[in-house]
């Protein structure tokens, strides 16, 4: 184990503090600090500007470190390997997530010693790493897509004195070899949970994971236990949060100009009282754009401002070329195709605000065998289907 220094002990230490971080997980934090499973050129996320800057451990050390040592995501990687130079790539495509996400998915998955975990997505091998130092490494199994992070991962854990079972492979297959699972931990962005999953844990098992819908890339944690035949999974919504997609389920965004080559074409024209408040305002973690999202399947939404104060929310169907366009603060609905998307989106957010707006943790999701991806708020059900 690589020493303990005082800035780590001091993020842990507020981590504890703002309970964020339980006794359970303390020792570990302590003990497997981010810093040893970083590569030396990381790109931390400005909350405040939205955008990323480069630490680079050779440039300026003590940057590394205080970055490594802060509560901020870490890309890692850029463009699935193919990215080169210092600044941001296009998409990231791997991370150290925040301390703080960490630690509050590793308590929401309430693992026990002695039981069989997989993790997927082995990222740097950090949470592998908190994983295997508590419960042991033999238990432990991590598949990661990426050869390279994986080996790199594998590196690092041997570093820290620590050898779960790492595996680079599709981890939407899961690892059969080591069923059945007590616990399965996603660390990556779903749209649909996979089947394996389910055939792979035990009954009575958790699967504690990132899902959200194609209608943006928002996702919420879920964590759902394991029915006693195996062939399905439900539970609740533990908060919001943002994960890189897996990369198999990445949402390739509509080209817009083959959705509407001319613009308003044949297209309808209505309006409507909603506010782009009502929808969220392209808030990631507004729980709003959730719900929607929940009733409006194989729809993805972007949200333009333009310069003359206009925000528009435009609105894509997935399955057809069904386009639609609210325009706002005028309220000028434009749809047109077989869906009317807008007509859709404006029930889904009816349902949300007649349900009492529920937070996300007052919203459930039930999965089964055959693909099927249920959400629920109270006693009100809405199918999502998988992804076309």
């Amino acid at each position: 184990m690589t020493g303990t220094s005082l800035g780590w002990q001091t993020l842990v230490r507020d981590l504890r503090g703002s309970g964020v971080l339980s006794d359970d997980w303390a020792a570990a934090f302590t003990a497997v600090p981010r810093a040893g499973f970083l590569p030396d050129r990381v790109w931390p996320f400005r909350q405040e500007s939205g955008t990323y800057s480069v630490a680079d451990r050779a440039e300026d050390p003590d940057a590394w470190q205080r970055w490594a040592e802060s509560d901020v995501p870490l890309v890692t990687q850029w463009d699935d390997g193919g990215h080169t130079g210092s600044g941001p790539g296009r998409v990231s495509t791997s991370s150290a997530s925040m301390p703080s996400v960490v630690a509050r998915m590793l308590d929401q998955l309430e693992a026990r010693p002695g039981m069989r975990i997989l993790e997927i997505g082995t990222g740097t091998g950090w949470s592998a790493a908190l994983l295997a130092h508590r419960f042991g490494s033999r238990g432990v199994t991590s598949v990661e897509v990426d050869e390279a992070v994986a080996a790199r991962a594998r590196t690092a854990l041997r570093g820290a004195g620590l050898a779960p079972n790492v595996r680079a492979a599709d981890g939407l297959k899961g690892c059969p070899e080591g069923a059945p699972y007590d616990r399965i931990i996603a660390t990556c962005g779903l749209r649909e949970i996979p089947a394996a999953w389910l055939e792979q844990a035990r009954p009575g098992g958790v699967i504690l994971a990132p899902w959200g819908t194609d209608y943006s890339s928002q996702d919420a944690l879920v964590r759902l236990v394991v029915s006693a035949d195996g062939t399905s999974a439900s539970g609740r919504f533990t908060g919001p949060a943002q994960f890189m997609k897996a990369r198999s389920q990445r949402l390739r965004q509509p080209p817009h100009a083959a959705y509407v080559p001319d613009f308003p074409g044949d297209a309808t024209r209505t309006s409507t009282r909603l506010t782009a408040d009502d929808l969220g305002d392209g808030d990631p973690y507004d729980v709003a754009g959730f719900a929607i999202g929940l009733r409006v399947p194989a729809c993805a939404h972007t949200v333009h401002r333009q310069t003359d104060g206009t925000t528009a929310f435009w609105f894509y169907g997935l399955t057809d070329k069904s386009w639609a366009v609210a325009a706002f603060p005028s309220g000028d609905v434009h749809q047109s195709g077989p869906r009317r998307l807008w007509d859709e989106v404006e029930s889904a957010f009816r349902w949300w605000d007649g349900q009492g707006r529920p937070s996300y943790e007052r919203l459930s999701l039930t999965v089964t065998s055959d693909g099927t991806q249920n959400a629920r708020a109270h006693d009100d059900a809405t199918q999502t289907r998988p992804r076309p």
